[in-house]
């Protein structure tokens, strides 16, 4: 399983940098903190060129019913809040990491095997990090 593949595809915006104060930003924490997502972190890559995305949101579930409870609650709450659908979503078949896509910031929700193996904190570590209350 490779989620990140489907971030290939298209490029983020460069019309419109976010910030970690953005509604949408804010608005994908609630949504994860909503359903007691666990160990949320945000990388920053607005400063690595080849990043696909200015943002990624990184989190855990501990079982499926919560990792796509989490993917349900982000995206009823960036709609209802923000009027935004993702530009795409990936991986809630394999009921082990789901990928949601925002173009300009990406939320990767995994259960703790897939997030320690891929190590996706470690891959962007040029990133600077913040961890977000669960």
């Amino acid at each position: 399983m490779n989620n990140l593949t489907v971030l290939s595809t298209r490029k983020k915006s460069s019309h419109t940098r976010l910030t970690r104060q953005n509604k949408i930003f804010k608005t994908i924490i609630l949504g994860i903190q909503k359903k007691k997502g666990e160990k949320i972190v945000s990388l920053d890559l607005r400063k690595i060129p080849e990043a696909v995305a200015d943002f990624f949101i990184i989190c855990e579930a501990t079982n499926n019913t919560q990792l796509k409870a989490i993917a349900d609650s982000v995206e009823e709450m960036v709609k209802k809040n923000c009027g935004e659908l993702p530009y795409k979503h990936e991986g809630r078949q394999s009921e082990q990491w789901i990928l949601i896509d925002y173009v300009n910031v990406v939320v990767h929700i995994m259960l703790p095997e897939p997030r320690k193996f891929y190590q996706l904190e470690e891959m962007w570590s040029d990133g600077p990090a913040i961890e977000h209350l669960g």
